[in-house]
């Protein structure tokens, strides 16, 4: 296949707001390693990894909830969800589709021509289970806001899917975000979740893939997305913030929070757990700093999980599920690539249910 040598793309120059982004139409397209592929994209999708990288969010310096805008502060030494540095410029996007158009010396040429789905998790291959070598897709190296990217041949899967790219690439960040999670919390059968912030990404993920491994969910979120949310499939639904949290839930028992929203209300979601329940959590859109009484954790026996880094498995996994039709898109939107701001902005203020993606 004929591969350009320049490619447009959507350049982040540094932490700030959304002005730190610059579209390029001249941007050099990548040239593959010995095991690299190079893939023309076809869509990819939003995350908050995305906005919380170019903010510098994730610095200790930063203790108010996710804005999408720049901070007053941000620690040089820990502004990534790794706590490290990252280089600029970056080109960002994690949720990657699209089409194999050439691959390095040592990978496999059949791949050529095949759609395939990227993993976020960027492995040392020489210690692909290591958590502490492992990168991010858009964040330690050039991820998918741009016409042509470069993944690992071991990095991406191909997806028999008669899905269109766009709602492919609702799946990769958000799927395998909440599969980690529910899988950190063993969750099962005889489990009830709850899940706040059920209208989002990874929220709509949750409750599809707690279902599918056959717990009872209950979701939350905004009385004007009930309706979309609905239709992921919870056996009941609860407000955003309910005034008494444990009246709104009347009898029921919850055995497992899933939680990327953390901020004021987390104390309560944490006093509803029973006796000997998890709470696992991948996110704190809502604010990090949050209060705790310990003695709350330790006399009902609780266990707390973090979920960040996946095993390798997770993101297959989740590709199976898509080919057997066992999870749903959940697509809010379409923007083109050059309107990425536009499209953050729209992602920021959480107004859509499930997933925006923008396209080259």
């Amino acid at each position: 296949m004929n591969v350009p040598d320049k490619m447009k793309a959507m350049v982040l120059t540094g932490h700030g707001g959304l002005d730190a982004y610059e579209w390029h139409e001249d941007w050099p397209v990548p040239q593959p390693g010995p095991r690299d592929v190079i893939i023309r994209v076809g869509a990819c999708g939003l995350n908050n990894t995305d906005v919380n990288t170019r903010s510098g969010w994730y610095s200790k310096d930063v203790s108010e909830a996710t804005t999408g805008g720049a901070y007053d502060s941000v620690g040089e030494e820990d502004p990534t969800w790794g706590g490290r540095p990252i280089t600029f410029p970056r080109i960002q996007g994690a949720d990657v589709v699209g089409i194999v158009v050439a691959v390095g010396a040592e990978a496999d040429t059949g791949l050529i021509g095949r759609r395939v789905l990227v993993d976020g998790w960027v492995r040392d291959w020489s210690d692909p289970g290591n958590r502490d070598k492992t990168g991010y897709f858009g964040s330690e190296c050039d991820g998918g806001f741009a016409e042509y990217t470069r993944a690992d041949e071991r990095n991406v899967a191909v997806v028999e899917s008669e899905l269109p790219d766009a709602a492919l690439a609702t799946f990769q960040c958000s799927y395998s975000t909440a599969e980690g999670m529910l899988a950190r919390a063993q969750v099962g059968p005889d489990d009830t979740v709850l899940i706040p912030g059920a209208s989002g990404g990874v929220g709509g993920a949750l409750i599809q893939l707690a279902k599918r491994r056959g717990a009872r969910v209950i979701a939350m979120a905004s009385q004007a997305k009930h309706e979309s949310v609905a239709a992921f499939g919870p056996d009941l639904l609860l407000p955003r913030n309910p005034g008494n949290l444990r009246a709104a839930l009347g009898s029921e028992t919850v055995t497992v929070v899933a939680d990327v929203v953390g901020g004021a209300m987390w104390p309560r979601l944490i006093d509803v757990l029973e006796r000997g329940g998890r709470y696992t959590c991948s996110g704190a859109i809502a604010g990090p700093m949050v209060e705790l009484d310990l003695r709350t954790f330790y006399l009902r026996d609780l266990t707390f999980t973090g979920s960040t880094v996946i095993e390798q498995k997770v993101f297959h996994d989740v590709v199976g599920y898509i080919e057997r039709g066992e999870v749903r898109p959940a697509l809010a939107a379409t923007y083109p690539l050059s309107e990425l701001r536009e499209a953050q902005a729209a992602f920021i203020e959480k107004r859509h249910t499930g997933n925006i993606v923008v396209m080259p």
